[in-house]
């Protein structure tokens, strides 16, 4: 396991940087252009409501929550803890490499004007690298069949909404909430390579569910 998510988080991170270069030189790609224009300003109160889903009013909160069940539940705590430091790890990677690239903001966006630069979308990694991991680790969990299935849904959902949230927005392009995504997995997947233990249970589901 720790071989394959190592393997994972290389080729994610190449993917990665070497689309930021592509668009830092070449701009957005003409092929998703017409397609990011045609979502702008689409329910922009939900996408703004959404988009808070990132920010730390929300997730300080989700922190403070979860290391209360970390502290109730110890079956859970190696899980949680991990998901906290991707978290960190997701948002503050993606604040750093907005520096790198420096690649400028959308033009035409709405409701809230943003200083940071564009790529890749921090709540697009942030999306990957919390809230859909966290319907990866409740899928693989040892919770009811149901329970895991709905919860895991929902939360790949949400992850794609908060991505949809940004573009009606028009404060990202399309590229960068892909380069947000790719950052996520390799972190994630780096993540696991250094401590494979934390989803090891996990694993042992996955492995038996294709058997």
């Amino acid at each position: 396991m720790r071989i394959k998510a190592l393997v994972v988080a290389v080729i994610a991170f190449a993917a990665f940087y070497a689309l930021g270069v592509a668009v830092v030189r070449n701009g957005e790609p003409a092929i998703f252009l017409g397609w990011e224009h045609a979502l702008d300003d689409r329910s922009a109160l939900i996408a703004w409501w959404l988009t808070w889903s990132c920010y730390i009013d929300v997730l300080a909160p989700i922190a403070i929550i979860l290391l209360i069940v970390a502290w109730l539940a110890p079956a859970w705590r190696g899980r949680i803890l991990f998901s906290i430091v991707m978290l960190l790890l997701c948002w503050r990677g993606a604040d750093l490499f907005q520096h790198i690239f420096a690649r400028p903001r959308r033009l035409d966006w709405f409701v809230k004007h943003e200083s940071a630069f564009s790529y890749p979308s921090s709540h697009a990694a942030i999306a990957t690298g919390f809230y859909a991991l966290w319907g990866v680790m409740l899928y693989l969990s040892d919770l009811p069949s149901i329970t895991r299935k709905v919860a895991a849904a929902a939360l790949a959902i949400f992850a794609l909404v908060i991505c949809w949230a940004r573009l009606s927005l028009g404060a990202h392009y399309f590229t960068d909430l892909l380069g947000g995504g790719l950052l996520a997995v390799a972190l994630v997947s780096a993540g696991v390579a250094v401590v494979p233990n934390v989803l090891r249970p996990l694993a042992r589901r996955l492995s038996s569910a294709g058997e």
